[in-house]
């Protein structure tokens, strides 16, 4: 710890208060000389006072042994890119419910299409309209199965292999 260091930034720090040593030693219950003392490096507050003094000077226990303000750019860079990571993540979510919802959608409908046909037309339907109730019932089972395949564990893995090929 460089003391020397540490007393000229709580002076900084004292200063950008807008305060004198007198009334920050009033605030404090210490003699001004105290204070003096803490800003030439001569000597260091007790423990209490420095979490006094970090509360005063809203500023981390950190910065104050380190005699500095901790990099506030590169805090905010990380912050900043979190955010964008997150933001990216939310949105690729957002993705696959939308085609998790439209994959359900078509297959409720092909149902509801399937069961309509078997319930309205009679049994003896051939042809076109048997055609379409295979289709039907084959799209809704299909959807359903790659439904459940991709929000299971074999979907997991199955994105994370597609992770390694980009």
């Amino acid at each position: 710890m460089d003391q020397k260091k540490i007393g000229g930034f709580l002076r900084d720090l004292r200063k950008e208060k807008n305060l004198t040593q007198e009334q920050l030693a009033d605030k404090l219950f210490v003699s001004r000389r105290t204070v003096s003392r803490w800003e030439t490096g001569s000597n260091m507050p007790d423990l209490d006072l420095l979490v006094e003094l970090a509360d005063l000077y809203e500023v981390d226990l950190r910065d104050i042994f380190n005699g500095q303000r901790r990099e506030i750019k590169m805090d905010k860079e990380i912050k900043d890119t979190l955010i964008q990571a997150a933001d990216y993540t939310q949105e690729a979510k957002k993705v696959f419910t939308r085609r998790m919802s439209y994959m359900f959608a078509v297959a409720a409908v092909a149902f509801i299409i399937y069961m309509i046909s078997i319930y309205v037309l009679p049994e003896d339907v051939g042809g076109i309209v048997g055609f379409l109730q295979g289709v039907s019932l084959g799209i809704a089972l299909g959807m359903l199965i790659i439904g459940f395949l991709i929000t299971g564990p074999i979907g997991e893995k199955l994105f994370a292999l597609r992770k390694c090929r980009h």
